[in-house]
Order: structure tokens, then C-alpha cells, then sequence
């Protein structure tokens, strides 16, 4: 296979100068439609309207490449968006390696996936290879909550299995991944002059604090992890906190252990609502006591491929034809292909060489890049 590898990195630095934080993902849609259009005129363009649920500037978009041999369709996946800060991203290129100039993320998370799809496509057409016919569905809002495969109209496919670009690792297939609750809790307290009447409040920061004590929290067992990533509250230094509000997340391999841990978070703060008394000395009045208003919510299913299925042998056949081994394990974190899964379109993930995604020291290898585009094209080509 003759892949341009300068070609890639040219479109995959082009891709991350474009600003696509989530919800803003109409500049790189509207790069992605023009290159498209231009460049393979036999493909259908369509998009849904996802925009009015997701809150995004885009539709998701939908890619429809003709076939000329027989065979069932298949699809790729990327999403759009990419996580903050990522507003004036500079690309550093060290030999094969991009990062960014230090300030931002690179965006590799997720366009050095879409720029592998670009290549692949590139190539399989200016090579006249022979293939069924694939589709490239392009997401928004992934990293706020899957909002864009949720909305996604998938009636717009052909395909009903196919494979997410998205994951750290290269010649890595994500056949399992976890699902997740999201809970955020309000304990409401009382609001007191911190200097002149102290005992006429009860600070809720406080009792907060009480409960996350008592949380476990990291890495609960092999399947399970639990964190607590954003705390609000409090007006100023001077006032007893009247509220504070806990945002965190439980996920888990096993649905039996979500729904145990998720009760354990409920349980505890309830337990500290409950064992509240008043200090000595508080000048509150007999009604006055903290209140918990506790909420838990899916963010999205556990996704479990077994490995005989179509979707993994198909993988199988193209590494053969590649020559190299591919492993498969199950990640710790989610991606469109949970949702997909669950809408029952069979998903498996690919991994592209991302390393250190969502921070500023985000990389990428053009050698692991070009490696992926390779396995797409056989698989493409299968």
C-alpha cells in the first residue's frame, strides 16, 4: 500500500488548527464536507439533526462511499469535538512525533483518527482497490457526554457494525469498555455571619466533606474505578456556606458492581445528613437541619464484544493479511462505541497511537498513524 505519509501529516496538522472544542464543531464539519466533496464526488454527504438536541453548532455527519464488490457494508467512526484548552493550537512536529507547542492539546484525541480515515480512503481510491461499500459517521460532543452519538439518526447508515477511531495503543482493538453513572448531590445547610453569629449556621462544605471521607474512591477492584472531580459552593469567606454541590462519576465492567457502588455514594452522604446534630451552642431553630438532594443518572452502557463475533474476525482476516498481531483488551473509559453498541450497531475500537490525551503534553507517532491507516485500508478492503 503506497501511503503518503507527508500527505497525512498535512492534513492532520491542518485538522488541529481548526478550533473544535465541543459544541463548537461547525469549522472542522464544514473543512471535512468541502474535502470530501472535492475529492470523491461519488460519495453521499448527509447529516441528521442532532444539532437541536446536542446544543452543537453541527450535525453529526454521514459519509456514504459506493462499493464495486459485493459484501455488507461496514462503518468508521470519529468524533468531531475535542476537549479543552484547544483554542490557538500550535503543531510541533519532532521527527515523526506531533505535540503541541505546550499551551493546548494537540487534537489528536480525536482528528488523527479522522486524518487516518482521510489517507485511507485517499489511497484505497487512487490505488483502485476493490471493496465493498463503508460508511464515516463523524460525531459531535463526545467528550461532554457521548451528546452526539446519543442524537445520532442511524437510519442514515447502511452499515450495521463497524469500528470507533479512538483509543490510546496501536494494533490494539477495544472489544470492552465500562459503563457509568454520573451523580452530582446538593447538601443544603444554613447561612450565618462566619464572624458575628456562627451558631446560626450549618456549613454545608462541611458536612461535604464529612461525606467524601467516607467515599472510596480510585480504583475500586479490576472492573470498577469512582471519582469526584468537581465541588461548588460557598458565596464568600465571610458566610457560613449555605450549599455546596459534588459532581463525580462511578463506571464498572460488571452491572451488579455500578449499581452497588453507585447506592454506597447515595448511602453516604444520606448517612451524614442523617447523623448530623447540632453543635453545642447553635442558635438554630427546631426545623433547622441540613438537607440532601441526591440524583444519579446513566452516562452510558458497558459494551462487551464476544470474540468470535463478525466485528473481531473481520480484524482478525486483515491483521493476517498485514502480517501482525493485534491485541485485544477492554478499556477503562467510554466512547461513542458504548452507545452504538447499545443502538445496536456492533462497534469495536481501534487504537490510534494517541498518548497523553486531554492534557498538554498530548502526542502522536506518524509511524503508528500510518501503521492504523494500513489496518483500516485491509479492513476496508477485506
Amino acid at each position: 500500500m503506497n501511503i503518503n505519509n507527508e500527505r497525512l501529516a498535512k492534513v492532520f496538522t491542518a485538522m488541529c488548527t481548526i478550533e473544535s472544542p465541543s459544541g463548537e464543531e461547525a469549522r472542522l464539519a464544514m473543512f471535512l464536507k468541502d474535502l470530501f466533496a472535492q475529492e470523491f464526488p461519488e460519495a453521499v454527504i448527509t447529516e441528521d439533526d442532532s444539532a437541536r438536541t446536542t446544543g452543537s453548532d453541527s450535525n453529526n455527519l454521514v459519509i456514504l462511499f459506493p462499493g464495486n464488490l459485493p459484501g455488507e457494508p461496514i462503518f468508521f467512526n470519529c468524533h468531531l469535538d475535542t476537549v479543552e484548552p484547544s483554542r490557538g493550537v500550535t503543531v510541533v512536529r519532532e521527527g515523526s512525533r506531533f505535540s503541541s507547542a505546550g499551551e493546548t492539546i494537540l487534537g489528536g484525541d480525536d482528528k488523527a483518527g479522522i486524518a487516518i480515515l482521510i489517507e485511507a480512503v485517499r489511497t484505497i481510491k487512487e490505488a483502485r482497490l476493490s471493496h465493498p461499500p463503508f460508511d464515516l459517521v463523524f460525531t459531535t460532543c463526545e467528550e461532554i457526554g457521548l451528546r452526539g452519538a446519543k442524537a445520532l439518526d442511524i437510519s442514515l447508515l447502511r452499515a450495521r457494525e463497524g469500528y470507533a477511531l479512538d483509543s490510546s495503543g496501536v494494533d490494539l482493538l477495544i472489544t470492552g469498555a465500562p459503563a457509568a453513572n454520573h451523580f452530582h448531590f446538593t447538601i443544603t445547610g444554613a447561612a450565618a455571619h462566619a464572624g458575628l453569629h456562627p451558631e446560626r449556621g450549618i456549613n454545608a462544605i462541611q458536612l461535604a466533606a464529612r461525606c467524601l471521607a467516607d467515599l472510596p474512591l480510585g480504583r475500586l477492584d479490576e472492573e470498577s474505578t469512582a471519582n469526584v472531580g468537581r465541588i461548588t459552593g460557598g458565596k464568600a469567606t465571610n458566610i457560613i456556606p449555605e450549599s455546596v454541590l459534588v459532581e463525580g462519576e462511578i463506571r464498572s465492567h460488571s452491572a451488579e458492581k455500578l449499581a452497588i457502588f453507585s447506592q454506597q455514594v447515595r448511602d453516604a452522604a444520606q448517612s451524614v445528613i442523617d447523623k448530623w446534630s447540632p453543635d453545642p451552642g447553635a442558635q438554630l431553630g427546631a426545623s433547622v437541619r441540613p438537607l440532601l438532594d441526591f440524583h444519579l443518572t446513566q452516562e452510558y452502557p458497558a459494551m462487551h464484544i464476544d470474540r468470535h463475533a463478525s466485528v473481531i474476525r473481520r480484524v482478525d482476516k486483515a491483521a493476517t493479511r498485514l502480517q501482525r498481531e493485534i491485541r485485544y483488551e477492554r478499556a477503562g473509559g467510554g466512547s461513542d462505541a458504548n452507545i452504538f453498541n447499545k443502538n445496536g450497531l456492533q462497534t469495536a475500537i481501534i487504537g490510534i497511537g494517541m498518548d497523553h490525551v486531554h492534557s498538554t503534553e498530548e502526542s502522536i507517532d506518524l509511524r503508528d498513524m500510518k501503521r492504523t491507516t494500513e489496518l483500516v485500508i485491509a479492513l476496508i478492503t477485506n
